[in-house]
């Protein structure tokens, strides 16, 4: 029998090493008690043949200690299963490590998607000179964000790259030394962090994987596309959130703003300063010795200055690098040429902001700001303003000019989000314009949902804002409307003129997480996928290039999953030039962990875009009947995901059920799971990404596949079965869509929530979750023809099911821990200590399958 090549190479670099060490690992001792590694495979197979026999969590943990353990004490039963969560949260490490350490291996560098590739198809297909032409104009830019998905502390980031190297070497010495390390490394923070740590963590992967990975792909283009001539383009920049985005964050300040602003500057002055220093090294010729050392004492002085003092501009740095490379090219043979052309390009990319850190607010937040402006700053705006006229309120804003100062308010609301246009003003004089140059308005609803910022940064003084104002359109409704409330700011001549200055750009944000949250997973993808075509035709209609920047989570049900493949199949209605997109939690370390991780990722990003524009021979265009195809399949879907989510035990089932109030006690984000303050659980006001995390947590996934069944059957009982099968044929996007569903159904697995479909309250709500799931499960596979899921992803598939297979303990655990939570809460005030040590173990319980999941939120 034929084997899949990709899924022998998991086999052998990934399962068969982690089986190798996690056999090591049990056996080492990490407390008084020894036993905890060897009882728990004895736990799990205990927890495999439990849910085969449709036994409820409690009854499986209840089988184990009556089998294992001599009459143990409740206080006993506790502590080991602390300590199974401990063990299992380090295996899901350990595999991180060996699956991170193998990725070059199982994934062929040099194969589909990557440079080398698209320059070979370029030269196959005789398009070298529109590789060229598209290079020069096409941008990548992966937007760091510090949504909570992601808790590993610093320290154990570091055991994680430490392990990576020792078991690319197998060099067994050390992997049980760092294992030993990860054993007794605690995991747990006690205190949230604060925006400013969060920045600090994520700014580790820029400094150690981003910088030279980037530097790297753009050195090949221009060595191997461009044959050594200046792109004359970035290709590829970075965004970061971190200490920028006040959305939902009360936490983030102007004064963490410029904090992490200056941590990214004096970052990259220590990357250049570093590679100064290498380049010294070899750069011992006459001249130019002299110019290097000014350059490494003006880096060093700039990084470690305390008030952020640059002591060589940027354009002085460039032009000094540039003088060392015509002398060594003129005098010295062109020797370590390449070490410089590397620094140089390097600094054209990542300049002195390293990455621009976005401003980003809700447009609620702006309103309660304008009404304070028009309340205590009487003449800047019409005192009636509320009741004008949507022309005349347009109009006003328009026209608004001054310079308030924030410290004439109140500390709020008024006062941080006028303070934060000032902060971005001083980090572009620093930092230059790409440090701080892009407003993001969450909630995009109406025209004056953009023009309020927009004149905020007008009455701060800025007569001609370097800034671009940047909509978020999110709901199925916002989404509908954006092309008019865009076509209405474009003739507004004031907002005209500056999208003029911005080169005639606009960037149009559009959240695919709080989309499948409001209107299920295909409306909400459809929706922005019919979105972007109509932007693009009103933008172009204008004159106007739009730049669409994705507000991708990691998961399916929020944007993620299979992301390149979305790129590749958009077609020539959508404007293409540019790919952005947020990537957050344990996307960032699955997918840009490591450097060759970062570079395959982004390589695949970057051919993506590449391959629409012009490989694509019009195959991305959908016909008159795919379009009716698709639009009825997500009428029907958001219709069932409607009603679903309009069912009386909804929102119940999520507060009592799941795992939904435990995020925010576990301290690894700093920002609040909901919007507002308010005890009672509203839905509008809920995260996506705990609402998201709850469904992965329950092995349900829920966003990521209710109502595609329903809407594929619909097409099968009306007998028009085959106008899917030719979309799905016919629509890589279409296909990519379902793929993705498909990893959502197999991550689900219904067996460790069973149990519910006889509780009285919720059990007939569960059937309808399992019902979809089914459906879901059979209609897929009969559209795609595959025999089962993910079948043409088999080394993906192998992946999911070994961190399954290492989470199902942990996950038997949490549901036992929810089972009594509700027993105890029962019993009152007298059952109050027991209730929080089992509140502890369903929030401890919630990082192992998190990491594990790598996409759940």
């Amino acid at each position: 029998m034929h084997r899949e090549p990709k899924l022998e190479r998991f086999n052998e670099s990934v399962l068969s090493k982690y089986q190798v060490y996690n056999s090591i690992f049990l056996t080492l001792p990490f407390d008084d008690i020894s036993k905890t590694g060897s009882l728990l495979p004895l736990f799990q197979e205990i927890c495999e043949a439990g849910f085969k026999e449709n036994k409820n969590p409690s009854e499986i943990i209840q089988d184990f200690f009556n089998k294992y353990q001599e009459n143990p004490s409740e206080d006993h039963q506790i502590s080991l299963l602390f300590r199974f969560i401990q063990y299992i949260e380090r295996q899901v490490v350990l595999f991180d490590a060996i699956e991170d350490a193998s990725f070059p291996v199982v994934n062929n560098m040099e194969g589909r998607g990557t440079l080398r590739n698209i320059k070979e198809e370029a030269e196959a297909k005789n398009k070298e000179p529109e590789l060229k032409e598209y290079l020069k104009r096409f941008k990548v830019r992966p937007t760091l964000t510090a949504h909570p998905t992601q808790f590993y502390p610093g320290a154990v980031l570091g055991i994680i790259t430490d392990l990576d190297k020792a078991i690319q070497v197998n060099d067994i010495t050390s992997i049980k030394k760092l294992l030993a390390q990860l054993g007794k490394t605690p995991f747990f923070k006690k205190e949230k962090p604060t925006p400013y740590d969060e920045a600090v963590n994520l700014i580790w992967y820029f400094e150690n994987v981003f910088y030279q990975s980037i530097s790297k792909m753009y050195n090949y283009i221009q060595e191997n596309i461009f044959d050594g001539d200046d792109i004359g383009n970035q290709v590829i920049n970075l965004g970061f959130w971190p200490g920028g985005d006040r959305d939902g964050n009360p936490f983030v300040t102007t004064e963490i703003t410029l904090k992490v602003a200056k941590r990214l500057r004096s970052t990259i002055l220590l990357n250049y300063y570093r590679d100064i220093r290498t380049l010294k090294r070899r750069i011992t010729f006459s001249e130019v010795d002299v110019i290097i050392s000014e350059i490494e004492s003006a880096l060093y002085q700039s990084a470690i200055s305390k008030s952020g003092k640059i002591k060589m501009p940027l354009t002085e740095l460039t032009s000094k690098l540039e003088k060392i490379k015509s002398i060594v090219e003129a005098k010295h043979q062109g020797l370590f040429i390449e070490e410089i052309n590397d620094l140089l390009n390097k600094v054209k990319i990542f300049g002195y902001h390293f990455a621009t850190l976005d401003i980003r607010q809700d447009s609620g937040k702006h309103a309660e700001v304008l009404d304070t402006i028009l309340e205590q700053q009487p003449g800047l705006l019409p005192k009636n303003y509320r009741e004008l006229s949507t022309e005349d309120q347009i109009e006003a804003l328009t026209k608004a000019e001054g310079k308030i100062d924030p410290d004439a308010f109140e500390e709020g609301i008024t006062k941080s989000t006028l303070s934060s246009i000032y902060a971005m003003q001083e980090i572009q004089e620093k930092n230059g314009e790409p440090g701080a140059n892009r407003y993001i308005i969450s909630h995009s609803e109406v025209p004056q949902s953009i023009l309020e910022p927009f004149a905020f940064l007008k009455l701060c003084g800025w007569e001609k804002p370097t800034v671009d104002v940047i909509p978020l359109f999110e709901t199925v409704p916002d989404l509908k409307a954006s092309p008019d409330v865009m076509d209405t700011l474009y003739n507004n001549p004031v907002y005209r003129e500056h999208i003029k200055a911005r080169g005639d750009k606009q960037t149009i944000m559009l959240g695919f997480s709080d989309g499948t949250k409001d209107g299920g997973y295909l409306m909400a993808n459809w929706s922005i996928y019919k979105a972007k075509e109509a932007l693009t035709e009103v933008s172009r209609k204008h004159g106007i290039k739009v730049v669409f920047f994705d507000g991708r989570g990691g998961p399916p049900a929020r944007g993620g999953g299979k992301t390149h493949q979305f790129y590749a199949s958009l077609g020539e209605n959508i404007e293409n030039e540019e790919i952005q997109l947020t990537v957050q939690g344990q996307t960032i370390s699955s997918n840009f962990g490591t450097q060759d991780s970062c570079r395959y990722n982004l390589e695949q990003l970057l051919s993506s875009g590449v391959s629409n524009e012009i490989f694509s021979d019009d195959k991305n265009k959908l016909s008159a009947e795919d379009r009716e195809t698709m639009n009825k399949l997500a009428e029907v879907s958001y219709k069932t995901y409607t009603n679903f989510k309009e069912h009386e035990k909804f929102i119940p089932y999520l507060e009592k059920m799941s795992t939904l109030k435990y995020y925010s006690k576990t301290n690894i984000g700093s920002r609040p799971s909901k919007r507002n303050k308010s005890a009672s659980l509203d839905f509008s006001a809920l995260r996506a990404i705990p609402f998201v995390g709850s469904w992965s947590q329950l092995k349900q996934n829920v966003p990521g596949f209710y109502g595609v069944g329903t809407a594929l059957e619909q097409f099968e009982k009306e007998g028009e079965f085959d106008k899917v099968k030719h979309l799905y044929n016919n629509s890589v996007f279409f296909k990519t869509l379902l793929e993705n569903s498909m990893m959502s159904l197999t991550k689900s697995f219904f067996a460790l929530t069973a149990y519910m479909k006889n509780d009285e309250e919720f059990g007939e709500f569960w059937e309808i979750i399992h019902t979809e799931y089914e459906r879901t499960h059979a209609m897929l596979l009969k559209v795609t023809g595959y025999n089962e899921m993910m079948e043409n992803q088999p080394a993906g598939r192998a992946s999911i099911q070994v961190r399954e297979h290492i989470v199902l303990p942990l996950l038997t655990i949490q549901q036992h821990a929810l089972r009594k939570v509700q027993e105890l809460q029962e019993q009152g005030e007298s059952a109050a200590d027991m209730l929080k040590v089992y509140e502890k173990m369903v929030t401890r319980s919630l990082y192992g399958n998190i990491n594990a999941s790598r996409n759940s939120a």
